[in-house]
């Protein structure tokens, strides 16, 4: 017998209200529903939802292709893909209230309830589900260190696959039984593996670019261990390192620790990426820091919400997000560093313990 996890519920149920007042919450994401349920499944172009309503009990649609144990505390409606799901929808939602979607149903789900009127009007509530997710709980928190350890674990491995004239593909490719090595089910993204001037594009995809001596190593990585993800960036040097790759790394580092130590409940987001850009900003590389400082992250690797200059928002305990200045040469060389941080209530924990001294390899 399956069982909602209550208390999320509630939680997303507050947020909703505050939201869209009296309203009820269609969630068609699947990440969504596995934090309510505790049940995944990629649908494809398949239906599947969880209906919160006031003063109800939830309501989870599946498809029966999808085997589902039922649940103690919420109705288990199972169709099969000739039922008419707007049909099967509308004898649950209540036409008297507004109904809040999330941003991942599809249009050809949500236009025929609109055409239907199954509800008195209809909201983009993505919100009351993300700011949700953003405060992880006790047990995520331990779950999210625990990635970060294998994580950690998998960076301290690949050292030992590099020599001279490897490609980055090769590396690329021996990463996936390395993570399940370290109880990870697979990647939280492609991952990124770097040689020179590739590391100056920093969604470079890894090819048959080979190794050569006095080359900067990029590595940016991440697992998915227990459902949750990890992700981390460490820069090395292949040999003895050119001077201005030397210096960008001092830079680098000196921003992400001075943006780690930043962090705390109540600090705006866009301070803490002020911070790091004006250490770069006051080095002469401006720039050539192309992109936020970080992203949010959970049962998702990117999650909604970011450290960016546009994001005014106070920092929460129980957020977790990544900290990764970078400076990028183009055709030249790159620099990245990248932690993953917990918010804890009166501080900051830096969910990577990798090293970040500048480390010569090869020699």
């Amino acid at each position: 017998m399956n069982h909602m996890k209550t208390e999320r519920v509630s939680r997303v149920m507050a947020e909703l209200e505050a939201l869209c007042p009296g309203g009820q919450l269609l969630i068609c994401d699947p990440w969504s529903i596995l934090y309510l349920t505790g049940f995944y499944a990629q649908m494809y172009e398949r239906f599947s939802g969880v209906l919160l309503r006031p003063d109800n009990q939830p309501v989870v649609f599946m498809n029966e292709l999808y085997p589902i144990d039922p649940f103690d505390d919420a109705e288990l409606v199972i169709f099969n893909d000739t039922d008419d799901v707007t049909s099967l929808l509308a004898v649950h939602i209540d036409t008297s209230r507004p109904l809040g979607v999330d941003a991942t149903m599809r249009a050809g789900f949500l236009l025929p309830l609109q055409e239907r009127g199954v509800a008195a009007s209809y909201v983009l509530a993505s919100r009351a589900l993300s700011r949700t997710r953003a405060h992880k709980d006790e047990v995520e928190r331990d779950l999210m260190r625990a990635a970060s350890a294998a994580n950690d674990e998998v960076m301290a491995e690949l050292p030992a696959l590099l020599h001279d004239g490897v490609e980055e593909r090769a590396v690329a490719d021996r990463l996936l039984g390395i993570y399940r090595a370290h109880g990870c089910e697979g990647f939280s993204f492609d991952p990124i593996v770097s040689f020179g001037a590739n590391a100056a594009d920093p969604h470079h995809e890894p090819d048959a670019t080979r190794l050569e001596r006095g080359q900067v190593v990029l590595f940016d990585i991440g697992g998915r261990r227990q459902n949750y993800c990890s992700d981390m960036t460490r820069t090395f040097f292949w040999g003895e390192p050119d001077e201005e790759s030397r210096r960008i790394y001092d830079v680098v580092r000196r921003a992400n620790e001075a943006a780690e130590a930043l962090v705390r409940p109540g600090v705006r987001f866009c301070d803490v990426d002020r911070c790091a850009r004006r250490i770069i900003e006051d080095a002469g590389y401006g720039p050539f820091f192309t992109h936020r400082l970080g992203h949010s992250i959970g049962l998702e690797d990117h999650e909604p919400g970011d450290v960016s200059s546009a994001n005014t928002d106070l920092i929460e305990p129980g957020m977790t997000f990544s900290i990764e200045p970078g400076i990028y040469l183009p055709g030249r060389t790159g620099v990245r560093i990248e932690d993953l941080v917990l918010v804890t209530e009166d501080g900051v924990e830096v969910l990577n313990h990798y090293s970040k001294e500048p480390c010569k390899l090869g020699l």
